[in-house]
């Protein structure tokens, strides 16, 4: 009976879309069956009866207690087969299994070893010595760069394809970095219009508008333009067989939506044109960038105890992040609710479908949940990082805030985030632009001495990518989440043992920072944006070599 041991506010959680039904059942049930069997005993039996077996009502009782035994034996025994059955991947897990890291614990974690993360000094690891590893590149390849531009055929001048950016910040920067022939592009209030338009003027020519002739053809109206769907990681050759004969008929072509289109692996001068147009030609505009790097400016001032060096994390905490992610955390019935309200308010009954499979333990264990700031907080500090370290938090509105952020703070108090760092008139004009406000928070991320993702996404996708190219190191610290849960689920671990294996987890970051992939015969399997090298070590050298 140990193994049924389970917290009651976290079965409450788990349980919420899949035991209400049954457990009314059950209920009525059992009610219906004890109030027959309690009219049965409670029928009175004659005064003669009673007054020559006295001892039967005695008798009834004790048979009555055995039979509630067997039928409570009978339950444990058949009950769980039953319920298996029908929910087998929440019943069984919560009440046969518990793997190590099934549910969160890391609150109780937390307060067991306080006291010893409070007092530890003996390990405080300064910025400037966390990076071991330096990356040594190596000509894996020739770097070719294109010299001319690369027409098919001279007819494609009048020719013109519209690619719309779609999604947040980072996915719109995956649709706006690739080689384009012709494009209209509207990202004016995230990225510099003209520093963009001008970098690529030596291989692709990008216009505002399109031809007047043109255009009144779909009556002035973009969305009666053609609309070619191009599959998921489309090869270079696809466009050329597939994409080019329809735009060479048509003069005009839209590709909506555009992010994710294109293969990872493609021809050399093509890849060259990624790394320019995501490292050279996309820049934020201009109120961005002036507000991005005054706060850079006052984070290195804050964190002037540490030679200007700070750290930042990217949090995924919103209410939204937690809500979809369907994990289970601490909040007991009122989460429960809240998140049953968030998810109907923003997807409707997605959630209730019976197809879509909800399974928070699966989750948990297998890394997918959004880390909490309390978690992110202890894993810091297992790492070495003293309460001194200044640290930048990257994030949208962090659900319950105060409850989620008191332990982060207590563990650092030099804790930043934009709101903090900048006026309420300086962001006036960025409230309600989530892109743009995340723009802020690329910015300072970009340059802090430490970024720790935590979540995944294409925010970390590309700016540890970025912080490759920029710093030769990818200088970013991925958990081992579901090595953190298993950790975290252990109450009677000690701060010692904790602080061991985050240390041995930094070392793992640190060593893989520099790593390089292998690439051969032009092939690729992960994304040249998180991994720049070897492909844009040409234009790394030579944007380095200019800027010394």
């Amino acid at each position: 009976m140990n193994q049924m041991m389970i917290p009651h506010d976290a079965m409450d959680a788990t349980f919420n879309y899949y035991t209400s039904h049954t457990t009314t059942t059950t209920t009525t049930s059992s009610s219906s069956s004890s109030s027959s069997s309690t009219g049965s005993l409670t029928t009175k039996p004659s005064r003669r009866r009673l007054n020559r077996r006295p001892h039967h009502s005695f008798r009834s009782f004790i048979i009555l207690f055995l039979s509630l035994l067997l039928f409570l034996s009978g339950l444990i025994t058949f009950i769980p087969p039953f319920f298996s059955t029908l929910y087998p991947n929440y019943y069984s897990y919560y009440y046969y299994h518990y793997p190590p890291g099934s549910f969160y614990r890391s609150h109780e974690v937390f307060q067991n070893l306080l006291h010893h993360i409070l007092n530890d000094n003996s390990s405080q690891l300064q910025l400037s010595d966390v990076w071991r590893y330096k990356m040594k590149l190596k000509e894996h390849k020739p770097c070719l760069t294109p010299t001319t531009r690369q027409y098919p055929d001279m007819g494609m001048a009048d020719k013109y394809l519209i690619i719309e950016a779609n999604g947040g910040l980072n996915q719109q920067r995956a649709s706006i970095t690739i080689k384009l022939q012709m494009a209209d592009i509207e990202f004016g209030d995230i990225y510099d219009e003209e520093h963009f338009i001008s970098t690529l003027k030596k291989y692709v020519d990008v216009v505002r508008e399109l031809p007047k002739e043109l255009m009144e053809h779909y009556d002035f109206n973009i969305s009666n333009i053609s609309n070619f769907r191009v599959p998921a990681w489309a090869s270079a050759s696809y466009y050329l067989e597939q994409v080019y004969p329809v735009l060479k008929e048509q003069r005009i072509l839209r590709i909506a939506p555009f992010a994710n289109r294109l293969a990872t692996s493609l021809p050399p001068h093509i890849q060259y044109l990624r790394c320019l147009t995501n490292y050279e030609a996309l820049r934020f505009s201009i109120p961005i960038t002036a507000l991005g790097k005054s706060l850079v400016e006052r984070m290195t001032v804050d964190s002037s105890g540490s030679g200007g060096k700070y750290a930042s994390v990217h949090l995924r905490f919103e209410e939204d992040m937690v809500a979809f992610s369907c994990c289970v955390y601490d909040g007991g019935k009122y989460e429960q609710l809240e998140m049953d309200r968030i998810r109907e308010k923003g997807w409707g009954d997605k959630f209730k479908r019976e197809t879509y499979i909800i399974d928070p333990v699966r989750f948990r264990i297998d890394g997918r949940c959004p880390m909490t700031p309390l978690e992110v907080g202890m894993m810091l500090r297992g790492m070495g990082f003293s309460n001194t370290t200044p640290i930048y938090l990257a994030s949208g509105k962090i659900y319950e805030a105060d409850k989620n952020l008191a332990p982060l703070k207590k563990m650092f108090p030099l804790l930043h985030t934009k709101d903090l760092l900048a006026s309420s008139d300086e962001l006036a004009s960025f409230q309600g632009f989530s892109s743009r406000l995340a723009a802020l928070d690329y910015i300072v991320c970009l340059f802090s001495e430490v970024f720790v993702t935590t979540q995944g996404g294409n925010f970390p996708h590309f700016l540890m990518g970025h912080r490759r190219f920029q710093y030769g190191h990818a200088k970013t610290i991925i958990p081992d989440k579901r090595k953190l849960v298993v950790l975290l689920h252990n109450t009677s671990i000690s701060w010692h043992a904790f602080k061991n294996e985050m240390q041995a987890m930094l070392e793992d970051s640190d060593h893989k920072g520099v790593a390089i992939p292998k690439i051969k015969k032009s092939t690729r399997k992960n994304s040249i944006y998180a991994h720049p090298f070897p492909e844009c070590q040409c234009l790394h050298e030579s944007r380095f070599s200019t800027e010394e």
